[in-house]
């Protein structure tokens, strides 16, 4: 019982250092490293619940970097989008799709890191369809990070706008996943209490890693966002495969 609780502590604590460091990352982390022990229905809504303290955490520092224009179309998609990936849960099968996402991310990530990027912001009609793209996932399965996290990066936008911009773009997902969770009687006093008792290493997480970010490079802390984006795929892909072998 001991060495779960300190092997709990230091999965939330590690991917909480991921998400005030770089914006996002922390409820794939965690929900990755918690399931070897415990029953994702467990701890899925408590990590959303842990992401939206994050999130809360950081925003009054980020708050004048959010590209307030992106921010509106890429949410008015995700909620345009996530009913269907909900469906697409219930239909369809989701191991395959989950490798064609981990294929797609790690795809993307090796473009971007060759150099390849957009000279100026999408507008409207493609920021809605990024959107969209991660209303599905984030309904499918609560990965809708990839497309945005793509989105900004490979965009002019800049490291404080981009960072900003997901920090408070995954606030709103996160709550409309807790919504979807709280319709189907997933999120309970039990998941409130788990997530109060992890907030001590995770304030503590987030504090290290945004003080990271404050001295990083823009150069630099686009290469490890990038690199980051790799290891998810990897792990998400790796998870995709265990589960169809």
């Amino acid at each position: 019982m001991t060495l779960t609780l300190l092997y709990a502590v230091l999965c939330v604590f590690g991917a909480a250092v991921v998400r005030g460091y770089g914006g996002f990352g922390f409820a794939l982390l965690a929900v990755t490293s918690l399931s070897l022990l415990l029953p994702p229905a467990q701890i899925v809504p408590s990590i959303l619940l842990m992401d939206v303290v994050a999130s809360l955490h950081l925003l009054p520092t980020v708050w004048r970097d959010i590209h307030w224009r992106s921010l509106r179309w890429l949410t008015l998609g995700c909620l345009t989008g996530t009913p269907f990936g909900v469906y697409a849960l219930a239909h369809l099968p989701a191991v395959p799709m989950t490798l064609g996402l981990a294929v797609f991310v790690m795809t993307a990530a090796l473009f971007l890191a060759r150099g390849h990027a957009l000279k100026s912001l999408p507008g409207p009609t493609a920021t809605f369809g990024t959107g969209v793209a991660s209303g599905l996932l984030n309904g499918g399965f609560g990965a809708g990070g990839p497309p945005v996290i793509l989105f900004f990066f490979s965009s002019p936008a800049g490291a404080a706008t981009g960072r900003a911009s997901m920090i408070a773009y995954f606030l709103v997902t996160d709550l409309i996943g807790l919504a979807w969770q709280s319709w189907n009687g997933l999120l309970d006093r039990n998941a409130l209490w788990r997530a109060l008792a992890f907030l001590p290493p995770l304030i503590a997480g987030i504090w290290l890693g945004n003080r990271g970010f404050k001295s990083a490079e823009p150069e630099a802390f686009r290469r490890w966002v990038l690199r980051l984006l790799m290891a998810l795929a990897l792990l998400t892909g790796g998870r995709a495969l265990v589960q169809l072998l």
